[in-house]
């Protein structure tokens, strides 16, 4: 490893192959002072990031890649969208899209180890697919970023140049709940048991589940990413203290930030393990809950989809989903407004024209109730969606359409 400056760095980056495929940290921890010295030397590249936020290079010449469509690149003319369940890109590192330089965050210097911090999902194989074949792997090392375990850990002759930044990191406070979330969050924070193990990301409905759940015990994490939600059910002592908490990326507050530094309670691992369907079953009770655009009457969501464009992409929610329907006592919520408000249409449709995200889930919940799916007939399955899922406005509407398709 060698300690450089950004002039020096760029004198290195001026040399890669033509038309370099670069894998950068994404989700929130993008590294703007590598991306933009590449970008200032580089005149053709090809920029993969999970979950791109906003404030890339954007010019002709960069090329977007990515499995998981994030702000920094949705609706991008130069975006080439690979889709990918995100338990399967490490594969597409290996066999597929090979990168020649991986551009890492990380924290500063722990003995001879660095960490990817709050970031780790996809990069460490990554890390392992540049260095087979001869790449670069570029560090810049940031006193805020906090220092995490597990596959976060990466080693000094694992990184061939190092940047000292010294950078704010994003962070991320959730906003006040709206009532439809409010209400789908108690419904479903009903049905989780306790010692039940819990998958839910960031935005409104998850939030809203983690506040509700005021009485259950012993609740233990195993997920893809991890908010400020949390760490409140730890300060409420509902967390099984002897199980870690398993993610693969955390995004939150600054609070959240200064709570997982040096916690080895937490353990952050790479996608390919926290993903995997088969270790998702493994866990107790577990309970994932996803989020989606549309539901139909065959119990398929469109979670990636607007207009026939690419929203967001596969993410984790079809391996959680898969996991936790062959999980001992698991349960797999698809959560959703029953009512678009702005488009002011059903949410819950007869047949998805969309491509399907998912399909077979325990239950699809809106502010109206659970509906029941697995286990039920096609006949029960369409009567409680209707019944229980959809809004009272649809409900007569999706009844005819169900009897002209046969299912009722």
């Amino acid at each position: 490893m060698r300690v450089v400056s950004v002039e020096q760095l760029q004198r290195v980056l001026a040399s890669l192959p033509e038309n370099p495929r670069v894998v950068a940290s994404g989700n929130f921890a993008t590294p703007h002072v590598l991306l933009s010295a590449l970008d200032a030397v580089v005149p053709e590249y090809r920029l993969h990031m999970l979950n791109a936020q906003k404030g890339l290079p954007d010019r002709e010449g960069v090329t977007y890649e990515t499995a998981f469509v994030g702000p920094g690149m949705r609706h991008h003319e130069r975006l080439v969208y690979i889709p990918c369940r995100l338990s399967l890109v490490p594969v597409l590192f290996r066999d597929h899209y090979r990168p020649d330089v991986v551009l890492l965050h990380t924290s500063t210097r722990r003995h001879d180890t660095f960490s990817l911090g709050t970031e780790v999902n996809i990069l460490p194989a990554a890390i392992e697919s540049v260095r087979e074949r001869g790449g670069l792997v570029v560090v810049q090392a940031n006193p805020n970023m906090p220092y995490t375990y597990g596959d976060a850990q990466i080693y000094e002759h694992e990184i061939d140049y190092l940047v000292e930044v010294d950078e704010v990191l994003p962070t991320h406070t959730g906003g006040g709940l709206d009532d439809v979330s409010r209400r789908i969050g108690e419904l479903i924070a009903a049905r989780v048991q306790d010692n039940a193990t819990l998958q839910m990301g960031i935005g409104a409905v998850p939030d809203a589940v983690l506040a509700s759940l005021t009485q259950q015990k012993g609740l233990r994490v195993w997920t893809e990413m991890f908010s400020d939600g949390v760490y409140e059910l730890f300060k409420r002592d509902a967390l099984d203290r002897e199980v870690p908490i398993t993610a693969s990326f955390i995004f939150g507050s600054q609070e959240l930030y200064d709570w997982i530094h040096l916690n080895k309670w937490i353990r952050m691992l790479r996608t390919e393990r926290t993903n995997d369907p088969a270790q998702i079953a493994r866990q107790a009770k577990m309970t994932s809950v996803n989020a989606a655009l549309q539901v139909d009457l065959f119990d398929q969501a469109n979670a990636s989809r607007v207009k026939g464009h690419i929203y967001s992409g596969f993410g984790g929610s079809t391996d959680f989903i898969v996991g936790a329907l062959h999980s001992r006592g698991g349960q797999s919520f698809i959560a959703l407004p029953s009512w678009h408000k702005k488009a002011n249409v059903s949410t819950i449709i007869p047949r998805i024209q969309e491509p399907v995200t998912s399909f077979e889930h325990s239950a699809v919940a809106t502010e109206n109730g659970i509906a029941a799916v697995f286990g039920r007939s096609q006949r029960e399955r369409v009567t409680n969606i209707i019944d229980h899922a959809a809004h009272p406005d649809a409900r007569a509407e999706l009844r005819e359409s169900a009897s002209e398709m046969g299912l009722l």
